[in-house]
């Protein structure tokens, strides 16, 4: 299982440019990078908050919320609701299973695509921030993210943070990389109210 400290916000339309601009030349070391496209189908659980389930690329997913952490807060324009979460994974080897084409007919899985940028940060012992490659291992650190989506037709967009590591480091992996991180922003205000998980999202575009 992987756990997770995540801060998420979730906002109706395209990312506004000068967001989006924001995180190109602040958050990516490689400002030229194409973003991933992909598509992943949840299973849509009205009133379950607290648990995800998705296929993604023939994987199946499941996230359990383990703990509300209370709201964050990053100077003037940035406020969010940090949640702590454990991660299960399952693959098929065979490629027979978790295939989007035997859910495709079913109403309770939601189709939602995405094109993501993500920036991957280590957290230092000395609790420096250093952005690194995608593909770099590395022991204590938080994925940054920004991600334009297309959920049932409607569009929307994400910008998350996403903590992982020693399980005593993720509150520090996760605030000193916000910190880090909206140092530089000057957007529009990110706040708490617009602050969830995935679950919630989703409750909120298909009721």
């Amino acid at each position: 299982m992987l756990t997770t400290n995540e801060l998420r916000w979730f906002y109706p339309g395209t990312i506004p440019e000068d967001i989006e601009f924001w995180f190109q030349q602040n958050c990516l070391i490689d400002q030229m990078r194409s973003p991933q496209e992909r598509e992943d189908r949840y299973l849509y659980t009205p009133e379950c908050d607290y648990l995800g389930i998705k296929l993604r690329q023939g994987r199946f997913e499941v996230k359990w919320r383990k703990a509300e952490l209370g709201v964050l807060r990053f100077g003037e324009f940035v406020e969010g609701k940090a949640e702590k979460w454990g991660k299960w994974l399952c693959d098929d080897p065979t490629k027979e299973s978790f295939q989007l084409a035997q859910i495709s007919d079913s109403s309770s899985w939601v189709n939602v695509q995405k094109v993501r940028y993500s920036q991957p940060y280590q957290v230092l012992s000395n609790l420096s921030v250093q952005a690194v490659a995608a593909n770099e291992h590395i022991t204590n650190g938080c994925n940054v993210e920004i991600t334009q989506l297309i959920i049932q037709e409607h569009t929307w967009w994400s910008l998350a943070l996403e903590a992982f590591g020693e399980d005593a480091c993720l509150m520090d992996n996760l605030r000193t990389t916000a910190s880090w991180v909206f140092n530089t922003y000057q957007g529009a205000k990110l706040l708490a109210v617009n602050s969830y998980a995935y679950p919630h999202c989703l409750s909120l575009v298909c009721r």
